[in-house]
């Protein structure tokens, strides 16, 4: 393959190319180099056939497959003054146009990612002219879910398609109109185009696409090869859709009462089936076995989910049987009708549960506690997650075990959870999955403790769902101006991970000066880690570094080399640009972060003295009883 330079006038832009276009690109960010360098990487071209319908055109002509944007901005900067510019070009063999295709394609994705509406054009080519799905997925190392789901993009209106290269449609609303017919395309555009309406977007546009529910055939408990109904497939989730909700309904009600009565048949008491609306409260129940009458309860949820929970009384049943008012087993009494049917209840509960929620609404102390106490036991509604401070390497779990930062969050941790009446050895306040027995008792016992005491146990819920290696991470690092010198030193793990020897020399130039990082450049990486070590020591004669932390775990954070590949400066930087963004609202005050001091515990008076760098002390006071404090907070 030999490289020649080619004179501008005698390239021109092949229609293979896959940045063809009318419209010249946008070639701002590489014009300086071109107009200081020249074009450094060479264009791929091939001789422009005689027939040609560019004018112009001669014999010696050739057309680039890739590097139009290296083109036009050579064209700019002739503009500017530059003469007899010549690009380097490999010339290829003329072939056919899906082969220059694809090399254009190759090319360009190693450079300047394209859109996924211009993928869509591609490939679309590409398989007009012959290429399969497995063909484009070998050429340009993609899985062929990945190709299929930008073919997806075909199915889109070429308006919608626009706005999508425009940007003016997020990912999310994309993915969801590739399952939409066309006239649902026209009729949400009809709705995006105009002013005065909205257009529904992301899950939004998934409820409207599905009349309200999009039930997810992962959902059916009945035999998708024998639905008759329509399943529109979901190549971004991998998943697909009932396209009628009724006949979903359909099929899986019918399944529903051949299970039910396999329940019956095996001995059960009795089998009540929840529609959906309405909920099955755990702790209105209580778990009974089959031989004492215990009942399976199936409930179905409006996104197609069945639960069938096993082995259940009401708690009020469950208490007779065990006083003996009642018979048990499979021949037990059956219960009178209830006052209430279903749908009132339904209704009885909705108007009270709108009721509540307004009162609660005007109460921001008792929602605050309510919600902290659904954050710590969950809820119907509610899944929190903690934050696991775990790996796979065991040197890690074992730093981070040993470190100051966690060593002091573990005794805030162990101060919250005394006060509420917890195991002080939980490996969390958080309880993982829902736990109805909990969440009442919880309420009552927040809304007895000061608003102080509150706010210490929030803070600690909060700590530990804070999601690692987040964007909030470095947001509230700088906020709370933390210090990492207050909490971390190196330790055998670091040493260990410490393993590129370009950042190793930054660094013992960092805490051992430049002379030292020279007169070790051409040594082991094991023995430059040795003299950082007793830089940090100060130990073997160095001069101690004191209070040193690496730039990528300061907040704000940096990095040793322009190679990239740290991940808290990536984050650092989208948090950035995130709060650059925003910056159009004008943002309140910061209130100062101060350590809080408040009673605490189950005892009259606790006091919580959470101190920076200091163990939560509880201390024990004579007083008035958490009773006459709340009533105090309540008035």
């Amino acid at each position: 393959m030999q490289i020649d330079h080619i004179p501008l006038d005698r390239l021109s832009v092949s229609k293979a190319n896959m940045r063809a276009g009318k419209k010249p690109p946008d070639v701002s960010d590489i014009l300086p180099s071109i107009i200081k360098r020249g074009v450094i990487s060479p264009l791929f071209v091939r001789p422009k056939p005689a027939a040609s319908d560019v004018e112009g055109c001669e014999a010696a002509h050739f057309e680039i497959i890739a590097g139009k944007r290296r083109y036009f901005a050579s064209i700019e900067a002739a503009k500017q003054g530059k003469d007899d510019i010549s690009l380097p070009c490999i010339s290829l063999g003329e072939g056919d146009d899906a082969e220059a295709l694809e090399i254009s394609m190759i090319e360009n994705m190693l450079r300047q990612n394209p859109d996924a509406v211009t993928q869509w054009e591609s490939y679309t080519k590409l398989v007009k002219q012959g290429r399969s799905v497995e063909d484009i997925s070998a050429t340009f190392a993609l899985s062929e879910l990945q190709v299929k789901r930008i073919l997806a993009l075909g199915n889109l209106l070429p308006r919608i398609r626009e706005a999508c290269r425009a940007e003016e449609i997020d990912a999310a609303t994309v993915r969801h109109l590739t399952l939409a017919t066309k006239a649902q395309q026209k009729a949400w555009l009809a709705l995006f185009d105009d002013a005065d309406s909205y257009a529904p977007r992301g899950q939004q546009l998934k409820a409207w696409l599905f009349g309200g529910a999009s039930i997810s055939v992962s959902t059916a408990l009945f035999d998708l090869g024998a639905f008759s109904g329509q399943i529109v497939t979901n190549l971004f989730e991998e998943d697909g859709y009932f396209a009628d909700a009724d006949q979903f309904w359909a099929a899986q009600s019918a399944e529903i009462e051949q299970r039910k009565a396999a329940y019956l048949a095996a001995g059960w008491s009795d089998v009540q089936i929840i529609p959906p609306h309405e909920h099955f409260s755990s702790w209105e129940y209580e778990k009974t076995p089959k031989r004492k009458g215990g009942r399976v309860y199936i409930q179905c949820r409006d996104n197609g989910e069945v639960i069938f929970h096993e082995g259940y009384l009401t708690r009020k049943e469950a208490q007779h049987a065990r006083k003996g008012d009642g018979d048990t087993g499979a021949g037990m009494t059956k219960p009178a009708r209830p006052e209430l049917t279903s749908t009132l209840t339904n209704y009885v509960d909705l108007h009270r549960h709108a009721a509540v929620r307004t009162e609660l609404a005007a109460r921001p102390h008792v929602a605050f506690c309510v919600m902290v106490a659904h954050a710590i036991c969950g809820s119907p509604l509610w899944a929190v997650k903690v934050q696991e401070q775990h790996s796979r390497s065991d040197a890690i779990n074992e730093s981070i075990e040993n470190c100051i930062a966690e060593t002091r969050f573990d005794e805030r941790r162990r101060a919250v959870l005394d006060v509420l009446g917890f195991d002080p050895e939980r490996a969390s306040v958080t309880r993982q999955g829902y736990d109805s027995a909990n969440l009442v008792p919880l309420v009552k016992r927040l809304l007895e403790l000061p608003e102080n005491v509150v706010l210490d146990v929030s803070a600690v819920v909060m700590a530990e769902t804070l999601a690692s290696g987040s964007e909030l991470i470095e947001m509230l690092g700088v906020t709370l101006g933390v210090s990492m010198t207050d909490y971390w030193q190196p330790d055998e793990a670091f040493y260990d991970l410490l393993r590129d020897k370009e950042v190793a020399t930054a660094v013992l130039a960092e805490v051992g000066g430049s002379s030292v990082a020279e007169a070790n450049a051409k040594e082991t990486g094991k023995v430059i880690k040795s003299v950082i070590a007793d830089c940090l020591t100060g130990e073997n004669g160095r001069k101690k570094q004191d209070a040193w932390v690496p730039r990528w775990m300061a907040f704000p954070p940096s990095a040793y080399t322009t190679r990239g590949g740290v991940a808290t400066v990536t984050a650092a930087n989208r948090a950035s640009s995130i709060g650059e963004s925003e910056a159009a609202s004008e943002p309140a005050p910061a209130m100062p972060v101060e350590a809080a001091e408040a009673p605490i515990g189950d005892a009259p008076d606790v006091e919580v003295h959470v101190e920076a760098g200091a163990a939560a002390e509880v201390q024990c006071e004579a007083g008035e009883s958490a009773e006459a404090e709340a009533e105090q907070l309540a008035a």
